[in-house]
């Protein structure tokens, strides 16, 4: 039997996920700043992908493990310069980039727009 990370892992992991698939329509929909509105959907759209993506390549990736646990097995070929691994990675990193942006906007557009009313 492969080793897999504990459960309390995977509920935060799907949970990060699903919240970030949904709060990128809510930044679709939302009001935004004067000029915001294509760079936040643009980036909302970039984040759909990416979490439809990277973790379908992450699981496929980790099917034929020979040991460890997803995690090691993601940052022993992101040491060896595996091209999965970057992309995953990556796309993780961009998903963290993403809900910065999304709250700055959201109290941005807070500020902004309540102003103006």
């Amino acid at each position: 039997m492969w080793a897999t990370l504990p459960a309390w892992f995977w509920v935060i992991y799907y949970v990060f996920l699903l919240t970030t698939l949904g709060t990128t329509f809510v930044g679709l929909g939302m009001r935004k700043p004067k000029g915001m509105s294509i760079l936040i959907n643009g980036l909302s759209i970039i984040a759909i992908l990416i979490t439809l993506t990277v973790p379908i390549i992450n699981m496929l990736a980790g099917i034929g493990r020979p040991e460890g646990n997803e995690l090691e097995h993601l940052l022993s070929h992101f040491e060896r310069g595996a091209t999965w691994s970057i992309i995953v990675i990556y796309g993780y990193l961009y998903l963290l980039f993403w809900w910065v942006i999304f709250i700055v906007t959201v109290l941005a557009g807070y500020i902004f727009l309540e102003n103006k009313t």
